[in-house]
This record gives structure tokens, C-alpha cells and sequence, in this order.
């Protein structure tokens, strides 16, 4: 009875080797064809998404290995070396498209605000992140003018913080607003002027309540379009003057 109990044991011990030898081959098999072969290799890199920048800037800061294996490449050291060398992107995504292919989406940050350096104009995000300067201001992105040396809140508030509170202003702009505003004017926190075409005025007041004084504001310009001073310091209670 021992006798076939052992040759049992022995064929089913077979059975798991054989098994366990074909599982490595296939395994083998398959780091070879990922890593060996020339079938899954790098050898087309696109970029999408860009409005500014073009895509062969794009495609140079990434340095993507062309010719190395599809499964080897580092997508987030991508993503982090095209976010380092061109700071006007804001965020990319890198995926594999197999059998060869690499392709980045990229999202540019925009500009809310201008802040004028010599000859040229540093654009500013919505974030407060000055990310690039231009020779040639960005139609329709206003720009700051800050100056805050007889406010009262200075030591309280000092430029950079006013900084801020001009970018959460120009950021809460409703897009028809944006394009007509040529100038943030900043003499305090609590003191924001806008500046539009055609020399019209609006107190903004403080950068509090944007999204309200952004809704007042429109209905303010379509209701007197021919005004020319209008104040939504307090949204609830907007008022408009001059004609």
C-alpha cells in the first residue's frame, strides 16, 4: 500500500516542477520581450496641451530615452523635470501608449496679473506663482500697481502680502471683467482699485467677498454701460456715478 501511496506522491511532485518550470520560462519570456527584445522600446514621444509654450520645448526638457524599454521609463521623473525646467507649466501627465509610444499632456499656468520689471512684464498666476517674464504684456491680463507706502496696515501688510491680495482679485474677475480691466491699482489691503478701458473706475475694496463683487460688478456694467465710477466695496449695496 506504501508503494503506490510514494509514486503517487512522486508523480504529483513532478506535476508541481514541470508546472514551476513553465511559469519561470513564461516569466523569463516576458522580462525578455519587456526588457530585451526591441518590440516595446521607446521610439515616439508627443506632447499635447501646449498654448504658449511649443511642443519641441515640451519634448526637450523631458529628455525622454528614446530606444529604452517602454516599461523602464520613470514617468513621474518626467513630470518632474519638464515642471522644473519650464515653470509656465503648471502640471503635465506622462502615459505610455504601447507598443512605442510616450505622450505628455501639459497644462500652462495663466496669467491674472502683470507686474511691470524695467521693459519687460512678469506674469502671475492665479496662485501667486510669478512664473515667467516677457518682453510683451498678454492681452487682456491687467496690470498691478502697487503702492503702499502711505497705508496705514503697512507694517501689517506688507507688499507681498498686498501682492497676494491683488492676485485673489484679479483671479475672482469674472472672464468679460478681466479683459477690460487695464490696471490693479493697491494702496492697502482694504483699498483696491480696478482700472478699465475707456478710463472707467471701480472700487473693488478689499480682495473679501470676490466672487460677489465679481457678480455685482457685471450686472453694474450691463445696467450703465455708459457709467463712469462704479463701487461694489460692498457687493450687497453696489452703486454706480457718472455717465
Amino acid at each position: 500500500m506504501r508503494v503506490p501511496r510514494l509514486a503517487g506522491r512522486l508523480r504529483g511532485r513532478g506535476r508541481l516542477l514541470a508546472l514551476g518550470s513553465a511559469a519561470a520560462l513564461l516569466a523569463g519570456g516576458a522580462c525578455w520581450v519587456l526588457y530585451g527584445s526591441s518590440w516595446f522600446r521607446v521610439q515616439e514621444v508627443t506632447a499635447a496641451g501646449t498654448r504658449v509654450l511649443t511642443a519641441e520645448q515640451v519634448l526637450a526638457a523631458a529628455a525622454v530615452p528614446v530606444g529604452a524599454p517602454l516599461v523602464s521609463v520613470d514617468t513621474g521623473e518626467i513630470e518632474s523635470r519638464v515642471r522644473a525646467r519650464l515653470p509656465r507649466v503648471d502640471s503635465v501627465e506622462v502615459e505610455r501608449s504601447w507598443p512605442r509610444g510616450i505622450g505628455l499632456e501639459v497644462t500652462e499656468r495663466k496669467p491674472v496679473l502683470l507686474i511691470k520689471k524695467d521693459a519687460n512684464f512678469v506674469e502671475v498666476d492665479a496662485s501667486g506663482v510669478r512664473f515667467d517674464t516677457v518682453a510683451k504684456a498678454p492681452a487682456g491680463v491687467p496690470l498691478l500697481a502697487l503702492d503702499a507706502s502711505r497705508s496705514p496696515s503697512g507694517r501689517r501688510f506688507d507688499e507681498e502680502r498686498l501682492l497676494r491680495e491683488a492676485v485673489g482679485v484679479a483671479g475672482a474677475l469674472p472672464a468679460p471683467v478681466a479683459k477690460e480691466t487695464v490696471q490693479v491699482k493697491v494702496a492697502s489691503y482694504d483699498s483696491v482699485v480696478l482700472e478699465l478701458t475707456g478710463g472707467r473706475k471701480v472700487v473693488w475694496g478689499s480682495g473679501e467677498q470676490g466672487a460677489a463683487k465679481g457678480r455685482a460688478l457685471t450686472a453694474l456694467l450691463k445696467a450703465a454701460p455708459k457709467a463712469g465710477h462704479f463701487d461694489v466695496s460692498v457687493p450687497t449695496a453696489p452703486a454706480v456715478s457718472g455717465s
